[in-house]
């Protein structure tokens, strides 16, 4: 994401305009984050304007997807752990599952203050190689401490979209080590029915009791 040596007046342009937007973007990327934090932010978020880059300047894009993206490690942890346990692994999901999830909070299907301030400063056209860019990092080692649990009876009902040994494919994303916590609050929250991006999650954690939903983050927790 480093420009190249200058080669006369057109790359020094280019060099240029890319030195000056970085700086701007992340800049305004940080604030952004700070107030998207859960502190009472206001009720109704106004789309961002993203910065974007010069057309057919694909080293001036790299540079302000990059600064962007920066701001993810804040959360979800600059070695792929996140430094919040209820903040998921995102480092190595399915690429499908991430560019799906990121359209839903950029277009307000999927509910979350701070992803929605996060996703909005990207343009519908870095969407795709944001979500590449995790998608191709190694899911982080596993923790000495985590154990497993004898699997619950209901598990090959996620096996069924999230593949043998819950490794994730094409259908749905990995779910094997993901955070305890995040994975027993998104269930409770498609059981509720506040989170609403998908229908056929919404339906099978509204047949699990919250003791079974426990249960299988626990077991998913420790693979």
């Amino acid at each position: 994401m480093v420009a190249s040596r200058d080669r006369g007046h057109s790359n020094n342009g280019s060099a240029n305009m890319i030195n000056n937007h970085v700086p701007t973007v992340f800049g305004v990327l940080v604030v952004l984050a700070a107030l998207a934090t859960p502190a009472n932010a206001a009720d109704t978020h106004i789309p961002e304007r993203p910065p974007v880059a010069t057309l057919g300047n694909v080293a001036e894009a790299e540079a302000i997807l990059g600064a962007k993206l920066l701001v993810c490690n804040t959360c979800h942890g600059a070695d792929g752990i996140p430094k919040s346990a209820a903040t998921p692994i995102i480092w190595g999901l399915q690429e499908t599952y991430l560019v799906k999830q990121l359209h839903d909070f950029h277009s307000g299907d999927r509910d979350s203050e701070v992803m929605t301030w996060m996703a909005t400063a990207l343009s519908q056209a870095e969407l795709g190689p944001a979500a590449a860019y995790f998608a191709k990092k190694s899911w982080p080692a596993r923790s000495a401490g985590a154990a497993s649990t004898s699997p619950p009876a209901l598990v090959g009902v996620c096996q069924a979209c999230h593949q043998q040994n819950l490794a994730g494919g094409l259908p749905a994303p990995r779910l094997a080590g993901q955070r305890y916590e995040y994975l027993v609050e998104a269930m409770r929250r498609y059981a509720e029915g506040e989170r609403t991006n998908n229908a056929e999650m919404m339906n099978i954690m509204k047949a699990l009791s919250p003791a079974e939903r426990d249960l299988m983050a626990r077991y998913i927790s420790g693979l």
